[in-house]
């Protein structure tokens, strides 16, 4: 049989059988990003490509190499978003929700790519991020990471590991990058292709590189820690105290600098060796200037993203990866016309009385026998059986399909007591 059209390379269905994966884990993060106070924002897909130029930074592998950029009919440039920082904060500059306000902010979507496909890194990814504008201080760093612990917690991950930098104040930063600039100068011959136009355009990203070759020589690079300004160097040792104080395990890590240029200060990444190459689960940090760069006033800012189907991919590596429970409570068998008008009536009456009532009507046809078949394949815990017998009775069949208890009948005007009872 043929297959017809194929999706696009690395842009993936979700199909029924998964849903509830990614239902479950939306629902739990919804749930703790909620007890912290933050609300969610929905921002487009395609944003005006300078955006993302601006933001990301012109030199980064991101904007030189991956975005979806196109031109619309109206010869404007437009990218799929490749992030959702930049959307954020565009969408708050539009709206002035950072007019003398603090703002805790979520949110979830695809974002897009056009890099090699890998297991949990694909052209069409998911995210889910956390951002908070107009604080300074370092207890809005932590409160960050306390949350994220949380989350994990909720979702029975013991796997992922905080790794923790400061990359400074740009004045530091800039210091220390003609540092790195100087180091490297040193190794041009032994540098990689990539690494050697990173050296021009963006070094502090040679320090991120995966390449074993260069192990040794970026082990021996100039450490960032040792070159902070004054002010960045008490708000890093703050907010260790504030994570200690709460049992926050970390690793200080003067090698994590971050793939994008927006950041400042304070950077981590939640990571796992059970993911192979791709350890990165969960990463974020500060970015004070964003706003200003954009166009703004000055507005403080600390954000994190991670990957859905990277999250969701190291739960399945557990014992029981959280499911979101979609299967039917009940399922509606009826034979006979007659059954019918009542069986719908009884359906809507049903979903009336019991707001969350999974319930499953049958539909097209078919023997008593066959809807039981497909009654049981549909995961119900329930058949509720209605034909002429019932009909003349006032009642309705009940075939519990997974206690092993015998089947029994109830009255139609009990139905909904007996419903709920069994939901409770």
């Amino acid at each position: 049989m043929s297959k017809g059209i194929q999706p696009v390379r690395g842009m993936n269905d979700i199909l029924p059988e998964d849903s509830p994966y990614w239902q479950a884990v939306e629902d739990t993060a919804r749930a703790v990003f909620e007890e912290y106070g933050y609300q969610e924002i929905r921002m487009p897909i395609v944003e005006r490509t300078e955006l993302f130029v601006r933001s990301i930074g012109e030199v980064t592998d991101v904007v030189e190499k991956e975005m979806y950029t196109f031109e619309d009919r109206s010869g404007d440039s437009l990218t799929l978003r490749p992030e959702g920082t930049a959307s954020c904060v565009r969408a708050g500059m539009s709206h002035g929700l950072f007019h003398n306000q603090i703002q805790r902010l979520w949110y979830q979507g695809p974002m897009f790519r056009h890099e090699r496909p890998q297991k949990g890194r694909y052209r069409q990814f998911h995210q889910l991020g956390v951002e908070a504008y107009g604080l300074e201080g370092p207890d809005i760093d932590a409160e960050m990471l306390m949350l994220t612990a949380r989350l994990w917690r909720r979702l029975g991950l013991d796997s992922v590991r905080l790794k923790l930098n400061s990359l400074g104040n740009p004045e530091a930063r800039r210091a220390y990058r003609e540092k790195l600039v100087s180091y490297f100068s040193e190794f041009r011959d032994r540098l990689d292709e990539d690494s050697r136009r990173r050296l021009e355009s963006n070094p502090l990203r040679i320090l991120d590189s995966k390449n074993p070759d260069l192990a040794e020589i970026i082990a021996d690079a100039p450490s960032i820690l040792d070159h902070l300004d004054e002010e960045s160097r008490q708000h890093f040792d703050k907010l260790r105290r504030l994570l200690d104080a709460q049992g926050i395990e970390y690793e200080v890590d003067p090698r994590l600098v971050r793939g994008l240029d927006y950041y400042s200060r304070t950077v981590f990444e939640w990571t796992t060796d059970r993911l192979g190459a791709q350890d990165a689960v969960c990463s974020g940090g500060r970015y004070d200037f964003l706003v200003s760069q954009l166009g703004g006033r000055h507005v403080p800012a600390v954000g994190w993203a991670l990957g859905m189907e990277r999250l969701i991919a190291l739960l399945a590596l557990g014992d029981e990866a959280p499911r979101r429970d979609s299967r039917p409570h009940a399922y509606l068998a009826m034979m006979g016309e007659e059954a019918e008008q009542l069986g719908w009536r009884l359906a809507e009456s049903l979903r009336d009385e019991l707001p969350g009532l999974r319930l499953t009507v049958h539909c097209g046809g078919g023997s008593f026998k066959s809807q039981l078949k497909k009654a049981d394949r549909s995961g119900a815990e329930l058949a509720l059986i209605l034909g002429e017998t019932e009909i003349r009775q006032g009642r309705v069949g009940i075939k519990p399909l997974r206690s092993g208890e015998e089947q029994f009948e109830v009255d139609q005007a009990k139905l909904a007591d007996l419903l709920r009872e069994r939901l409770d």
